[in-house]
């Protein structure tokens, strides 16, 4: 499928990846905003503690290895028509 039908997939609380992609397990999800207090560090030492923090939704990868980190996707990503919806 193509990037928007990902993306919409994704709104849906479905995890995508790329057919192409080489690393075993590797799929992308997204991660709604939420609205929390700032109670420990890195933010602690940005902001007041008891800060109210309204963290926007974003897109994190699930490596190979297992590991979160975010996402953005490349102009390769988003032109391409091998996404596929992970079960």
């Amino acid at each position: 499928m193509k990037f928007g039908q990902a993306l919409e997939a994704l709104e849906n609380g479905q995890k995508v990846a790329r057919e192409g992609w080489n690393g075993k397990g590797m799929f992308i999800f997204l991660v709604p905003g939420s609205t929390f207090q700032v109670s420990r560090p890195p933010l602690l030492g940005i902001y007041p503690e008891g800060t109210t923090i309204n963290y926007h939704a974003h897109v994190d990868m699930r490596t190979a290895n297992g590991q979160i980190v975010p996402w953005l996707c490349s102009q390769t990503d988003m032109l391409a028509e091998d996404w596929q919806i992970e079960v």
